[in-house]
């Protein structure tokens, strides 16, 4: 075998001492949060039951320890649901950390060709 000849790949996630934070799964679910305004909407843009997402987007705030999504029940106005502060900031650093995996395989895989 040709050493040369080898692709790095894999994907990177974030995680606490209390467990899994964020991977891309759960970032595209965040996303759809802060562009729908709702968990609803988010986890049927995603094909998954509301009753995931609020698992994953529970399991986020617990983890973290702050709340990421913060959810406001019905109402005259309906409810909705968005990121916090927290959550912002999460996904610019989860994105931060994926720009540089992928600087980082880019560079290895050329030296590779």
């Amino acid at each position: 075998m040709d050493i040369k000849n080898y692709q790095i790949k894999g994907r990177i996630w974030l995680e606490t001492d209390q467990g899994h934070q964020l991977g891309p799964g759960r970032q595209k679910l965040l996303l759809a949060i802060k562009e729908l305004g709702s968990i609803t909407e988010a986890a049927k843009k995603m094909k998954m039951s509301y009753r995931h997402a609020w698992e994953i987007i529970n399991e986020l705030n617990s983890v973290s320890g702050q709340l990421i999504v913060e959810k406001n029940s019905g109402g005259t106005n309906g409810g909705g649901s968005k990121l916090t502060t927290a959550g912002e900031t999460l996904l610019k650093q989860f994105e931060e950390c994926q720009k540089a995996f992928e600087t980082f395989k880019s560079q290895i895989n050329q030296g590779n060709r």
